[in-house]
Parts: structure tokens; sequence; C-alpha cells
């Protein structure tokens, strides 16, 4: 239903232009109709004398002037428009059935409900050797934070967002476990858990519990309040039907 609706939308820009077509149409018909008209007035008139020979000429030579006028600026350019808002519309029918349709292959070959998750592994693309190299001095230096230093958690959550963004998953999953098990802040909570869950492929128990724990710790007013209960919603569900 809903590529119909698209296909429907893309196509009124269309369907209006052959409206406006058909109207500029009926448009000149009765400008012709009323010409023809005035004209069989005129002869009504001359013959009840109500107006002499000059008046009658002059009036009939104006009527028949706006005649021609209707008919030949009218008639030929509706068809030179016909033709090119034909032209017009092919290309547009074309891309308007073409796209919805390409969508639906789309989400045929690479969305379809009953194909399994692809692994986030496989999509991710592993740093290069130097950014490699700058990571590992990166994780060296962290190691070396004590636990009790104060930079040891803010020290972990960026290494944590770096190796995130460099798709080096497992390690950023480490990472910010260490700077939760020093301070649990929501938000990084809920980074960890989608991480995770991006991982797995489903949310886990770890990751419905960090879910939990975020929006019991979370403000009252907070923006993600919401989307959190969403996503406990989703793991409970997948945990009750054993998924």
């Amino acid at each position: 239903m809903g590529i119909l609706s698209v296909a429907a939308i893309t196509l009124l820009p269309a369907l209006y232009g052959l409206r406006r077509l058909r109207r500029r149409v009926d448009a000149r018909d009765s400008a012709l109709t009323l010409y023809r008209g005035q004209l069989a007035e005129l002869d009504r008139d001359r013959d009840l004398g109500l107006v002499n020979g000059d008046e009658y000429g002059a009036a009939r030579i104006e009527v028949q002037r706006r005649l021609l006028a209707a008919d030949e600026s009218s008639a030929t350019p509706d068809l030179k428009d016909a033709t090119a808002r034909s032209k017009r519309f092919l290309p547009l029918l074309a891309v308007g059935l073409g796209i919805p349709v390409a969508a639906f292959a789309l989400y045929i070959v690479n969305g379809h409900p009953s194909l399994p998750p692809q692994p986030l592994s496989a999509r991710q693309v592993k740093p290069d050797a130097k950014a490699m190299v700058m990571i590992q001095k990166l994780q060296a230096q962290v190691a070396t934070i004590p636990k009790d230093n104060p930079t040891y958690e803010t020290g972990h959550v960026l290494l944590g967002q770096i190796e995130a963004r460099a798709g080096l998953t497992s390690e950023a999953i480490a990472d910010w476990k260490s700077a939760l098990d020093i301070h649990f802040t929501p938000e990084l909570a809920i980074q960890l858990a989608e991480l995770q869950t991006l991982k797995d492929g489903h949310i886990s128990a770890s990751s419905l519990d960090l879910y939990r724990r975020a929006l019991a710790a979370a403000p009252a007013d907070a923006q993600w309040r919401l989307a959190v209960e969403a996503r406990i919603a989703v793991g409970e569900h997948e945990e009750n039907h054993g998924q």
C-alpha cells in the first residue's frame, strides 16, 4: 500500500498537467462559441434595423478578428503543448512507476524480514595500518591509568568512542564497560547497549539490563526515554520467546 501511495504522489504533477491541458482546450472552445454567437447576433440586429451598415461592418470585422485570433493562437499552441506534455509525461510515468518498483526490488533483495540479520563485523571496515598504530598507542596509554585516577573513566570513554568509529566493536565495548564500572551514566549505558545490540544482532540479556538501568536513572525529561522503553519492550519480547 505504501509503494502505491508513493507512485500516486509521484504522478500527481503529470496528472495535473493533463488536467490543465484539458481546461485550456475547453476555454478555447467556449471562446469560439461566444464569438460565433456574437456574429449571429449582429446579423439579427442588422435585419431588425438596430444597427446601420457602417456599425454592422465595423463590429463584424472586430468579432471576426477575435474569432481568428482565438482559433489560431489557442488551437496551434495547444496541439504543440499537448505533444510536449505527452513527451514529458512518458518519462515522468516511467520514473513514477520505476521508483516504487526499484524500491520494492531492493527491499526484497536486501531487507526482507525473512532474511537473517547481517553481522556487524561483515559491514564494518577496519582502520588502515596508520590509524591502527595510533589507536594502539592510545590503548597502551589508557591501559596504564590506575582505576583510582580521575582520568580513568574519561580515558576509557573517549577511547571507546574512537574504537567504535574505527569499527573495533569488541574493544569499544570493553572500554565502555570499564568506564561504567567506575561511574554509571545512563547515556553511556545506552551507547553500550546499542553497540552490543548491533554486534549481537538482537537485544541480549546484558543489553536489556543496561537499558533498564539507564531508564531507571534517567531524568524525567530525558528525550530518549520513549526510545529506550521501546528497546526494552523489544528485548523482553525476544527474551520471552527465547530469541
